[in-house]
């Protein structure tokens, strides 16, 4: 029998008695449903989760490869102080629109820059560019490039930064070496690197709930 309705329930129990209603991300969550965008948002208590971890990095500077609807980005920008930057990174040029009208809508707009194109290549241009490091950098973007995504997390960001990366489970099939599935093998080809990289130090948690059973990794850069 399937778990997946008590994990609702459970998700639902912590989110009313620990987030609460929110109509800024009400909105934006019925503003990227209305223009059709994939149901792949983070969670509320994930949400706020992301929210606690930027909190406690005393983040100023964030950076998100994977914007989609702007919902996580929204969450991730509510923990910068006043002179904090969000810059998010989105493939697709309407979920971009999508999010930066969102942005807007949550008072962000002059925190956080959404970033329309290629992932890769927009990190190799900050790259170029020797931006200040990020204190955190959530991936959340297309499996198969979370390898480069990781590489270019480590050459933007500083001892101590906090890297972290979303939908690692893959329902449990992360743990089969012989999946020819490319997000699976995206996904294990990203912590053999991580695994192999002496200067993160690095856990995977699984995770069950409203958005399934998955889970996330989470990366200290360590020097």
């Amino acid at each position: 029998m399937s778990l997946q309705p008590t994990w609702d329930a459970v998700d639902a129990y912590f989110s009313e008695q620990l987030v609460g209603p929110d109509p800024v991300l009400e909105r934006a969550t019925a503003a990227a449903d209305a223009a059709g965008l994939p149901k792949i948002a983070v969670a509320p208590n994930q949400g706020k989760l992301l929210h606690l971890l930027a909190l406690t990095q005393g983040a100023k500077r964030i950076l998100e490869v994977g914007t989609l609807g702007g919902y996580s980005a929204i969450w991730l920008a509510r923990a910068l102080p006043g002179d904090g930057t969000l810059l998010t990174l989105e493939l697709n040029p309407r979920h971009a629109e999508v999010a930066r009208d969102n942005l807007a809508a949550a008072g962000l707009a002059g925190v956080a820059e959404v970033r329309a194109g290629r992932a890769a290549d927009s990190l190799a241009a900050l790259v170029e560019q020797g931006v200040e490091p990020f204190d955190l950098v959530f991936i959340d973007a297309d499996k198969p490039g979370n390898p480069e995504y990781f590489r270019r997390a480590l050459q933007l960001t500083r001892p101590g930064s906090l890297i972290i990366v979303d939908n690692v489970v893959r329902g449990g099939a992360v743990a089969d070496a012989n999946s020819t599935d490319p997000a699976v093998i995206g996904t294990r080809a990203l912590h053999e690197l991580i695994a192999a990289e002496p200067r993160v130090t690095a856990t995977s948690v699984q995770t069950v709930g409203s958005k399934g059973y998955d889970g996330f990794t989470l990366a200290r850069v360590q020097g």
